[in-house]
């Protein structure tokens, strides 16, 4: 293929090649198909290879001595090879689609019908890598050439046959960069509140890969042109029509930051960062306010509000419960980084000890590239942070219960205060070694127990006397 290059050979690519080998001697037909050969044809390493052949799923499980039936009656079988595992599935057509998830008709076929069946022409293509020869009976090869994501046969009908194939196809137009296609679009806008009846998460596996660097942009583009936005993310569908004030963000609504602030992750960005930048800002169409005597726009209190409506998005999506703490926490306090270079030794300190403080800076970085671009406050704060490394007796606290029990101060809301105060003066400075602190604690509760006044004896008790 002219402006295709092949991928270079992995132990994976050797594995799969293997077992393609091994079928076509026992007088199978075999091949590579579907994202596998898409990605070897455009030089991309392929992250798995899935394998089609004539081989029945009893004649596949005597070929090998490894493997698992995933889904027989669908005649998949997992292959175990050289440490890896590979999909190995008889050719088949598919039919009676009744709910926009699976179908009800399954049947054993050849190549062409296996071909057929499928959903982009893209992913149509099926590769021997024994005879290095590409087959191609659905037009993927000229897709491909130019870059273009269009279904095997009508839209609507490989729509409706799996509704998930709507996310899909904006997936995969952002990940490879290719564009949809005039029909396929326009049966994707048509279907696109089918997209509901999918299970949260089914979604939320396809919304994690589409939102991944360098994407994810385009990706948010994709989504609100094709109309699933409003229907996977309503909220974030809903920052599209919400204007900013000019002076703190240039680049316009609420929806520009958020897309401005995704095409500029890191390549190596965590996981939970692209949807911090997607819920960080969130709740600002609820809270949008003017100022009738200046016209500025403001959001009060967006962040504490945004924080109650990421937790409910990401517990929606099924998001394990670390995840949605992780990313809740960085929406919470995300403006809090604006006051960092007035905070207190003390308080700064804390914001940067915080387990989710390599996130939340992450977040502060992007959110100022995203509008105004200065980014004074993050050289401070990575300075800050790089001192603070350099000081690795701050991080555990000098005090803890067992010691101020030791010293005669029983468990309760007084010793909570008094390691929290003993905190912050170790934050400050003040105290510098776990001996200052215990003599401070000492101090303390002297004077305390000095300045309380004598307990008055009970009626009629003459003990005193």
């Amino acid at each position: 293929m002219s402006e295709v290059s092949e991928a270079p050979a992995t132990p994976l690519r050797e594995a799969a090649l293997g077992i393609v080998r091994h079928l076509q001697q026992a007088g199978f037909a075999a091949y590579w198909v579907g994202g596998c050969v898409r990605d070897f044809l455009l030089g991309r390493p392929p992250g798995d290879y899935d394998i089609v052949t004539a081989a029945l799923p009893d004649q596949i499980e005597q070929a090998f001595p490894h493997t698992v039936p995933v889904g027989r009656q669908f005649g998949v079988i997992l292959v175990l090879e050289a440490g890896h595992q590979f999909q190995v599935a008889t050719f088949r057509a598919e039919g009676d689609y009744q709910d926009g998830r699976r179908p009800e008709r399954v049947t054993f076929g050849d190549a062409r019908a296996d071909a057929a069946r499928r959903d982009f022409t893209v992913n149509g293509l099926f590769y021997d890598p024994v005879a290095e020869k590409l087959y191609d009976w659905v037009g993927g090869e000229a897709d491909l050439r130019a870059k273009i994501i269009r279904t095997i046969g009508l839209p609507a009908e490989r729509f409706d046959e799996d509704y998930l194939r709507l996310l899909r196809a904006v997936r995969l137009a952002a990940q490879l960069n290719f564009r949809l296609e005039t029909q396929t679009l326009s049966a994707l806008q048509a279907g696109a509140s089918k997209i509901k009846a999918i299970s949260a998460e089914r979604i939320r596996d396809e919304l994690i890969r589409l939102f991944r660097p360098p994407h994810a942009a385009r990706g948010l583009d994709l989504l609100q042109m094709s109309g699933l936005l409003q229907h996977v993310l309503p909220a974030i569908a809903a920052t599209v029509g919400c204007a900013q004030s000019p002076d703190f963000h240039p680049e316009g609504s609420v929806f520009n930051h958020l897309r401005l602030m995704l095409d500029q992750m890191p390549a190596e960005a965590v996981p939970a960062l692209p949807w911090a930048i997607l819920l960080h800002d969130v709740a600002k169409p609820v809270t949008a306010s003017t100022d009738p005597a200046t016209g500025s726009i403001h959001f009060y209190g967006h962040e504490k509000i945004g924080a109650q409506m990421a937790t409910e998005i990401l517990e929606g999506l099924r998001f394990p419960r670390r995840q949605i703490e992780d990313i809740v926490q960085a929406v919470r306090c995300h403006m809090q980084f604006k006051d960092a270079l007035q905070m207190r030794k003390a308080t700064l300190r804390r914001l940067i000890l915080r387990p989710t403080f390599p996130l939340e800076l992450e977040l502060h970085r992007l959110d100022c590239l995203g509008s105004h671009g200065r980014l004074d406050v993050y050289g401070f704060l990575v300075e800050q942070a790089d001192a603070l490394e350099r000081q690795p007796q701050i991080r555990p606290p000098l005090l803890n219960g067992t010691d101020l029990i030791a010293l005669g101060l029983k468990p309760g809301p007084a010793l909570g205060a008094l390691l929290a105060e003993a905190r912050e003066k170790q934050l400050e400075d003040q105290l510098t070694t776990p001996e200052e602190a215990r003599a401070w604690a000492k101090r303390r509760l002297s004077a305390e127990a000095s300045s309380k006044p004598p307990r008055p004896l009970p009626p009629g008790d003459n003990s005193a006397c």
